[in-house]
């Protein structure tokens, strides 16, 4: 094991990660993290096309929606293709500071999808509670605002997160028992002081995580406060159809995260299980969203039809213009 080492602190150069090493048949598990994977990238990338292309989803709402894709697509990109490396390839050393760095993008990727879900829980009160003066309060201006705030924050707290890092001196295993350079793993394997590691990593879960996720379930309340006042039947259910898909989102993306996380803390179980648990709980949701945002939104799906539809127009003017220059000459 080589060090490189100042007056301080000792710092590897390089991290050997054996997360899934010890599971078996784990070649399987690659296939299909390789085949979530490229779902992933295409049902994201057809969603983020399908906004680019459709001026009637220019609105405020649905560059939230297209920004939950992007850091969806983000996210799975800096996680899924270094696990194949580091394991289906055989590259398990990894360099202290790629290994800084994959933290860093996987954490900053998963906090812009936490916190995306809030805005479009946000959106979902405004419409729904203040109807009248949607289109006032949630603007474009104002969401390319919040969504710029959010990446401020996420990479001045992330790199935070990851510089206090730097601080730590790894005098002993560099082994990481982890999938990817996840922060619990690395700063227990500190032989100097960890505590502001350890309150970093306990703020970011609080902040972060059980946070947003107490204020969209504050905003639900809320929203239900209000359709329990509209008169109409037909009118509430229309109002609910329209949070089905943003539900279904935050179901999917938070109750296997929060159960990961409290199992953790409250029952022993085997490291190969809470491994594999982890990552699916980091991968699938990325999948699904697109999948889910295309099939339950409305909106999305007539977009799709009409976007079908001009493009079989155009074909057929295509063929017609092709064949009438080849009759004349």
């Amino acid at each position: 094991m080589n060090f490189s080492a100042n007056v301080t602190f000792v710092r590897p150069t390089t991290f050997f990660l054996i997360g899934f090493s010890n599971v078996p048949h784990v070649k399987y598990y690659y296939a299909f993290l390789s085949l979530v994977y490229v779902v992933t990238v295409l049902g994201n990338s057809f969603i983020m096309l399908i906004i680019y292309l459709v001026r009637r989803l220019h609105t405020a709402k649905y560059i939230a929606v297209f920004h939950l894709s992007l850091s969806d697509l983000c996210q799975s990109s800096a996680l899924i293709p270094k696990v194949m490396d580091i394991f289906l390839f055989q590259h398990q050393f990894v360099s202290y500071e790629a290994c800084l760095a994959n933290m860093f993008f996987v954490y900053h990727f998963m906090n812009l999808q936490s916190l995306t879900l809030l805005v479009l829980a946000y959106d979902r009160l405004v419409a729904i509670c203040f109807p009248l003066r949607y289109h006032v309060i949630v603007t474009k201006p104002a969401m390319f605002l919040i969504i710029g705030v959010m990446w401020i924050f996420s990479v001045t707290h992330f790199s935070v997160l990851v510089g206090l890092v730097n601080r730590l001196s790894f005098c002993g295993s560099n082994v990481l028992n982890s999938y990817f350079c996840d922060h619990r793993p690395v700063y227990r394997l500190a032989c100097n002081d960890n505590s502001m590691n350890i309150l970093m990593g306990r703020i970011s879960f609080g902040l972060l995580i059980c946070t947003p996720l107490i204020l969209i379930i504050i905003t639900y309340f809320c929203i239900a406060l209000a359709l329990l006042k509209i008169a109409h039947g037909a009118d509430r259910i229309k109002a609910m159809k329209t949070c089905t898909s943003h539900l279904m989102l935050v179901a999917i993306g938070y109750v296997p995260l929060m159960s990961n996380n409290i199992a953790s803390i409250t029952t022993y179980s085997d490291q190969n299980a809470g491994m594999i648990n982890a990552s699916l709980t980091q991968t699938i949701p990325p999948m699904l969203n697109p999948i889910i945002y295309t099939l339950k939104t409305e909106e999305v799906m007539q977009s799709i039809k009409e976007l079908y539809k001009r493009c079989k127009v155009n074909t057929i003017i295509d063929y017609k213009m092709k064949s009438r220059s080849k009759t004349t000459s």
